[in-house]
């Protein structure tokens, strides 16, 4: 390594290389220093490629020194930066960095820190070091500080006045790497030096005389501390922001970067975004736009809240802007606008907008807030239309294909936020569609935007609207169908779809003669159908489109249908294309043209047969569909022997694990035992395939929904095509509920469906039969074995059931029979039997809701089980619309009125339900008598009226919508009422209302929010110390209130974004619920997860401070014998946890890793 041949001392250094990167490397004390020393002379070999092998061995060779010999190299090196040769100084300043970047340990780095720190100091401030000695030592401070920050907080005064005095030097290069390092420093500082640093800034900008070149470093000074140190800039936006605007609106024409700088500045404010994307050009005034855009693009994100405001004030702006002559900067306002519109659309999701409001108004006597709905983003975006098209009409007419891509992409969101806005413009657009489809000088990338457009306009608007210009629009579509790039072909193909349904939206006639367009859409999409040379894409959506043209234009194609559908059957063998053709061939079946089918019908239901046993779920669930749809369509074609085919294929796909493909399955079986024709060898394939799988899936504690009704269907088929006996079916139900020596005992769910199943199978059966089954249960009642409690509790399901669907008075003192039951050592009875007076008396409510009311006043003892039955009554009158008489409205109120302050919790729910479903039945009664009760003093009674109000608040409109509306704030203000149970009332009040119907507590939100806020922090006052004995037990009390405040937010983050401030929830109510207990860590997860989805600017600025609780939650360790639960409760909360880290992970690559953030931090995400 020291010979005089340069290419001996380049093989040496590079086999040393090789000999330090081996694991099994080891050197004794001798061995480093001579490593070191000859390392460090190799640096200076004036041959370059052998001190750049040299600068790699330092990598390895710090890894494996001891910390003593790891100190001397630096020092040395510290030495030839600062004093050595010039040609060695680039070589020297690598190897420092290599040295700092290779540091691991937290000794070895302050060891390091006590050398380096002083040397570099020295040469950033020492006057006689030369521009390029101060610039190097800047670049390796300031990775130091990135990196060791915050274990130099001795040295950071000294470091700050050091670098401070730099911001004034007559080098730009230096004033840059200063910049740079003092945000590198900035996010370590303390509060006061961080003020310190500030303050210092803001004098130098307020000084009048100093040069532009020091305002400009300033000024990228302010904005590089915003974007370092996220949050903590807040107390300092007050001094810094009047003066940057200052300079935004006083800077001459000729000082346009002063304005940029200001611009950047002002946005770093608002968006933690890298300053990178500015480059140092000349000076031109595009630039100042370009960051103009930007900034407001920053603001649109992290502000949701002012979107009204911006509508006002920046949106025409923006579309003035179109017109922009610079194509960048153009691109950069389309892409502000669509933020604008993405916003839009992410605050008013599942809101309706003006029209909607009015119509629903209209017809449902509901009373909104006009200035809310004129205030709306929606709203307010809506009567900006008609400048909106004319200006990106003008844009489309650009000769720049950049700029036609970028006007589609507006119009793209424009019709995704508000479908069916352009009904009025259609006409002025088509001539730019036709133009980006036909111009030759066309991209695939302008087709391809175009092409999306015209899908997603033609789906989200009336088909009326397109007919006058189907003739101009369906000859480009088709000709891009037939391109040769691949994405173009698809979703041209796509467009076709929607354009077939638009030229004939309904089968009956629309007005419009669609005959000329048949063939023309026809031999276009089947020249791709039978070409097999082409993408999977294309294959996907030619089948599709094909399925499509067949339903719709059937009538017209009947020479070409025996050269098609062969082509669509094929395709069905094809594994890569079955999915879409089966789904093609259930769009052809659904079609109320009855297609001929004849010469593929078997073929394809033979086919269909066997996908039943595939294994893909999406395969299985589309033929399911399908085959249903052609056996109510086509079933006189069809062989009964395929029916019994199929039955035998759909026994195996009946399962609790898969309910929707279940669901599907008995739905399909009632459809075959449905048809007149089914023989008795379909039944006979029903009983003994079918059916043992039926009872099986009943005694599922997991089946609900869907499943349960296809199951009750399956049952009165049955029954109804005489192939199976009332008796035998009954005999089995009932059979179903006993329990069995290898499971134990039926769960309770399964025992409700039972009884479902069974009233069902009696009203299908007919008077008499069901006659017979209620005195059979009424029978197994009257039994006082209390051994036969299962089959008790069963009949007792079984009587609600039936009495809820059926008038049961015919049957004399059966509401005695039932209330028997009452008196049942089995809690399981005893509910049984509430639930069952209740529907019984649902089925004849003048004969047995007074017997109700009258053993609520007179059996004390009975009061909570009768209260439920008094539920079940109300709860089924307000779903179904029903009405009560006056005098038993007026004697539930009174009773229920009393029950309002009971002690006990589960009665005083019962009774909120109750008088929230009566509120629904008759809301001019009980909105004011909930009303009055608000300023109760007793607060058992303030709770329950607020509970009640939640129960009253559904999704569909209601009249008490408009009875409601001016009184919500008497409700809901009680958020800050003196008694924990009355402010966690109106917190869930306020989350239903949230969910439901978020348009009538929008204008309260300014009030509420901070009162909900302030729900959410852990009062002292609230937790208690319980004494027992050998141990004490803490209570929080308020727990419960906090995990319910936070479920709130989560559900305003949905439906109210745009009133919510985020930035001010994060820090510091999310930051504590994060540190909180395991039931209130859960839903912050989950808010922290929706805001870095919807807010991730607002995240981003202040991740630094979110992520010790995330990591103390994740790195928590239970005791060593903590039982199974809490270790699962543990795990789970883990999970939840990362999950959120996952999701701030996925905040889009627009913005970078906030620079406050700790490496370690960094590292451990």
């Amino acid at each position: 390594m020291t010979g005089k041949d340069k290419d001996y001392r380049y093989m040496a250094t590079s086999d040393l290389l090789n000999e330090l990167s081996k694991a099994t490397f080891k050197a004794d004390a001798d061995l480093e220093l001579k490593l070191k020393n000859i390392i460090i002379q190799q640096l200076d070999d004036a041959a370059g490629d052998v001190s750049g092998l040299a600068v790699k061995c330092l990598a390895p060779l710090v890894r494996k020194m001891s910390e003593t010999r790891v100190v001397e190299m630096t020092s040395q090196l510290c030495d030839k930066l600062l004093n050595g040769k010039d040609q060695h100084r680039d070589t020297a300043s690598i190897a420092l960095k290599t040295v700092v970047a290779e540091v691991s340990t937290q000794s070895l780095a302050q060891s390091i820190l006590r050398i380096l720190t002083p040397q570099l100091i020295k040469g950033i401030t020492d006057p006689g070091m030369g521009t390029e000695i101060k610039c190097e030592c800047l670049d390796i401070l300031c990775d130091v500080l990135h990196k060791f920050g915050s274990l130099m907080a001795t040295d950071h005064e000294l470091l700050l006045s050091s670098l401070l005095s730099q911001l004034s030097s007559n080098q730009a290069s230096v004033r840059k790497k200063t910049v740079a390092c003092i945000a590198s420093l900035s996010s370590s500082l303390s509060d006061d030096l961080l003020a310190k640093a500030t303050v210092e800034v803001v004098t130098n900008l307020k000084n009048k005389v100093a040069k532009s070149e020091m305002t400009r470093t300033n000024i990228q000074m302010i904005g590089a501390l915003s974007r370092a140190v996220g949050y903590r800039f807040g107390p300092h936006l007050g001094d810094t922001v009047p003066v940057l605007i200052n300079y935004c609106t006083n800077a001459s024409e000729n000082d346009e970067e002063l304005r940029e700088y200001s611009l950047q500045a002002l946005e770093s404010f608002l968006l933690s975004e890298s300053a990178n994307e500015y480059t140092d050009d000349e000076d031109i005034s595009w630039k100042v736009r370009r960051a103009a855009a930007k900034c407001l693009a920053a603001l649109i994100v992290s502000r949701p809240e002012m979107l009204s405001k911006l509508y006002d004030e920046a949106c025409p702006k923006l579309i003035d802007r179109f017109k922009e002559r610079e194509e960048n900067v153009k691109m950069d306002v389309f892409n502000t606008f669509i933020e604008l519109l993405r916003q839009t659309g992410n605050v008013t999701k599942g809101q309706i907008d003006g029209n909607e409001m009015r119509q629903v108004a209209y017809e449902h006597l509901c009373y909104y807030d006009c200035t809310d709905m004129y205030c709306s983003p929606r709203w307010l975006l809506k009567q900006e239309l008609p400048k909106i098209v004319k200006s990106i009409n003008r844009q489309l007419r650009e000769k720049s294909i950049k700029t036609k891509v970028g006007a589609f992409s507006v119009l793209k969101e424009l019709v995704v936020v508000l479908p069916n806005c352009l009904a009025d413009h259609i006409g002025s657009l088509i001539p730019g569609i036709e133009k980006a489809l036909n111009d030759k000088s066309s991209t695939s990338n302008l087709k391809i935007e175009a092409l999306i457009f015209t899908r997603l306009v033609l789906s989200s608007h009336s088909p009326d609207v397109f007919h006058p210009y189907i003739k101009a629009l369906s000859a480009p579509v088709l000709s891009a169908v037939g391109e040769r790039y691949y994405k173009v072909t698809a979703e041209a193909l796509r467009v076709c779809g929607e354009l077939v349904c638009v030229v004939r939206p309904n089968i009956e006639g629309s007005g419009f003669d669609f005959r000329p367009y048949v063939h023309p859409i026809y031999n276009g999409i089947m020249s791709r159908l039978i070409n097999q040379d082409q993408d999977q894409e294309v294959k996907e959506c030619a089948i599709s489109c094909m399925g499509l043209i067949v339903s719709k234009f059937g009538d017209h194609l009947n020479a070409e249908l025996p050269a098609c559908l062969p082509v669509l059957v094929d395709r069905m063998g094809n594994e890569i294309t079955r999915l879409t053709a089966v789904k093609a061939f259930a769009v052809i079946a659904a079609s109320p043209l009855q297609v001929d089918l004849s010469c593929v019908l078997d073929h394809v239901v033979a086919e269909l047969t066997t996908f039943l046993r595939k294994a893909n779920r999406a395969l299985r669930q589309a033929t399911l569909g399908t085959l249903n749809s052609l056996i109510v369509a086509y079933g006189d074609k069809i062989g009964l022997s395929a029916y019994e085919v199929i039955i035998v294929e759909l026994s195996g796909l009946i399962s609790d694990s898969d309910l929707h493909m279940t669901a599907l399955a008995l739905e399909l079986c009632c459809t075959l035992m449905g048809d007149k024709r089914s023989s008795q060898s379909v039944g006979l394939a029903v009983r003994n395939k079918v059916l043992p799988q039926a009872l099986t899936l009943v005694k599922s504690s997991l089946l609900q929904g869907q499943a349960l009704l296809a199951l009750q269907n399956f049952f009165a088929a049955l029954v109804y095509s005489a192939n199976t006996s009332f008796d035998s079916l009954l005999e089995s139900l009932l059979s179903c509920a006993k329990p069995s020596p290898q499971s134990g005992g039926i769960a309770k769910q399964a025992l409700h469906s039972i009884a479902q199943c069974v009233a069902v199978l009696c009203l299908a059966a007919g008077d008499q039969k069901c006659l017979s089954t209620v005195k059979m249960l009424t029978d197994i009642l009257k039994d006082d074995s209390s051994s036969n409690s299962a089959k008790q509790h069963l009949g007792l399901l079984c009587l609600g059931e039936i009495g809820r669907r059926k008038d049961l008075s015919i049957h004399a003192h059966i509401e005695n029979i039932v209330i028997e039951s009452f008196q049942s050592p089995f809690e399981e009875i005893k509910s049984a039997a509430s639930y069952a007076l209740g529907n019984i008396a649902v089925g004849n409510l003048p004969k047995y809701l007074p017997f109700i009311l009258d053993q609520i006043d007179n059996q004390q003892k009975k009061q909570y089980l009768l209260l439920h039955s008094l539920k079940e009554v109300i709860v089924r009158q307000s779903v179904d619309k029903a009405e009560f008489q006056e005098s038993s409205v007026e004697k539930i109120l009174n009773l229920l009125f009393n029950h309002c302050e009971s002690e006990e919790e589960g009665v005083r729910n019962v009774v909120a339900e109750c008088l929230g479903k009566i509120a629904l039945i008759e809301p001019v009664k009980l909105v004011p008598a909930l009303k009055v009760r608000t300023t109760s003093s007793a607060a058992f009674t303030r709770a329950t009226v607020v509970i009640a109000v939640k129960y009253s608040i559904v999704e569909r409109p209601e009249k008490i919508d408009e009875i409601i509306y001016p009184e919500i704030s008497s409700f809901l203000m009680l958020i800050k009422d003196n008694d924990r149970h009355v402010r966690r009332a109106a917190v869930l009040a306020l989350s239903t209302f949230a969910h439901n119907k978020p348009n009538l507590i929008k204008g309260l939100l300014p009030d509420l929010l901070p009162l909900l806020y302030d729900q959410t922090i852990v009062k002292q006052e609230l937790i208690r110390t319980v004494d027992l004995g050998p141990f004490k037990h803490i209570v929080d009390d308020g727990l419960e209130l906090r995990k319910a405040a936070f479920e709130c937010v989560d559900t305003l983050l949905d439906s109210c974004l745009d009133q919510l401030n985020p930035s001010s929830f994060i820090v510091p109510y999310l930051k504590s619920g994060l540190d909180d207990h395991y039931d209130v860590k859960m839903p912050c997860h989950l808010i922290l997860s929706k805001l870095a989805d919807k807010c991730p600017s607002a995240v981003l600025a202040v991740l630094d401070s979110l992520v010790d609780p995330l990591q103390k939650t994740i790195n928590f360790k239970p005791k060593q014998d903590a039982v199974k639960q809490e270790v699962d409760r543990n795990e789970d909360m883990i999970r939840s946890a990362l999950r959120a880290v996952a999701s701030l992970n996925r905040i889009r690559q627009g913005y970078t890793i906030h620079a406050s953030l700790d490496e370690s931090h960094v590292n451990w995400m």
